[in-house]
């Protein structure tokens, strides 16, 4: 069975013609690939796998930890010399690296962090990605700007800002820190948010989208002052559900600031149109890039202590972006 799904799932990426350098394979497995963020980050990891001359076999976990250990058990009787993992479940990591351990393969793990007494447990176990609380930092930022030069926006005149929620994956590292900082940001700038609802939207446009007409429904969007999404898909949502109830169509009296998190092409442009506040480039391509030097010089053998944080990390930074700005 388990052949079965890794013949369907996984897509081996032809790099080039001549030869694969020092016969780097590298096994990958990403979460969902239906995932708009993930779709960049394996983009940016073909490219540099290509610049690198390794092969990069791509594997989609289809949101199941268990596919995902699976795969990962195939990778490794089919010889790659290091895995790169988007783990489904961050919690369920220990069963990944006593698998690479017991094979001595390095795995490097990409956007969602293991607890660190889980990746300590091996020597060759790594981490690469972004801080969360510094997105959700730079969210209540975007926001605070806002406000203190559009006084007008406080529409109850109480000097509180009511916001909505938009959260992604229950248990995520990035919900958790991405909401608490944004929040804390705005505290920190001296304005009282109140938040007015919330709800898990699991990173998902259609999802947010739903809720958010939901929320308009019930609550009324004169009373909603901002929304903030822990990731782009989930702030368009939003957006689409504030047009269509007249908000966010080019009428300052009708505009409900949104922030969102990533960067994406459909941000930028919503931004460009006056439709959403804010984002914060996640950056894929420096992530997926970063993953394929630090998986081939594992491969290879090589000292990478220099490359990463505490022996463990390597930590590419968001970047504010506002309207205007392309990334």
């Amino acid at each position: 069975m388990r052949k079965i799904f890794m013949t369907a799932l996984i897509l081996v990426l032809a790099l080039s013609s001549c030869a694969f350098a020092d016969g780097v394979k590298i096994g990958s497995c990403i979460y969902r690939f239906s995932d708009a963020f993930m779709l960049r980050f394996r983009n940016a990891m073909s490219a540099e796998s290509a610049k690198e001359g390794a092969e990069l076999v791509l594997a989609d976990s289809q949101n199941d930890q268990t596919i995902q250990d699976g795969q990962v058990e195939e990778f490794i009787a089919n010889g790659v010399n290091v895995l790169i993992i988007n783990p489904v479940d961050r919690m369920a990591t220990q069963n990944i690296i006593d698998k690479a351990k017991a094979a001595g393969i390095p795995v490097v793990f990409i956007n969602r962090e293991p607890p660190a007494d889980i990746l300590s447990t091996y020597d060759k176990a790594y981490y690469i990605g972004a801080k969360p609380e510094e997105s959700g930092t730079i969210q209540g930022e975007l926001l605070a700007e806002y406000l203190k030069s559009h006084t007008e926006h406080d529409k109850n005149k109480d000097k509180k800002l009511q916001f909505v929620m938009l959260m992604g994956e229950n248990g995520h590292q990035d919900m958790i820190l991405r909401s608490e900082y944004s929040v804390k940001a705005l505290k920190d700038a001296g304005i009282e948010p109140v938040q007015i609802v919330g709800a898990i939207a699991n990173w998902d446009k259609l999802q947010a989208m739903n809720m958010m007409n939901a929320f308009i429904m019930s609550i009324g969007p004169e009373n909603i002052e901002a929304v903030i999404a822990n990731n782009d898909e989930m702030a368009l949502g939003a957006v689409e559900a504030l047009k269509a109830n007249d908000y966010n169509k080019g009428n300052p009296e009708m505009y409900i600031p949104v922030v969102g998190v990533d960067a994406n092409a459909s941000a930028l442009e919503a931004m460009d149109r006056g439709e959403m506040l804010g984002t914060v480039l996640n950056d894929a391509d420096g992530q997926g890039s970063a993953a394929v030097k630090l998986a081939v010089m594992l491969a290879e053998g090589k000292d990478v202590s220099k490359e990463v944080t505490d022996g463990k990390y390597i930590w590419i930074p968001y970047q504010k972006v506002t309207r205007g700005e392309k990334k």
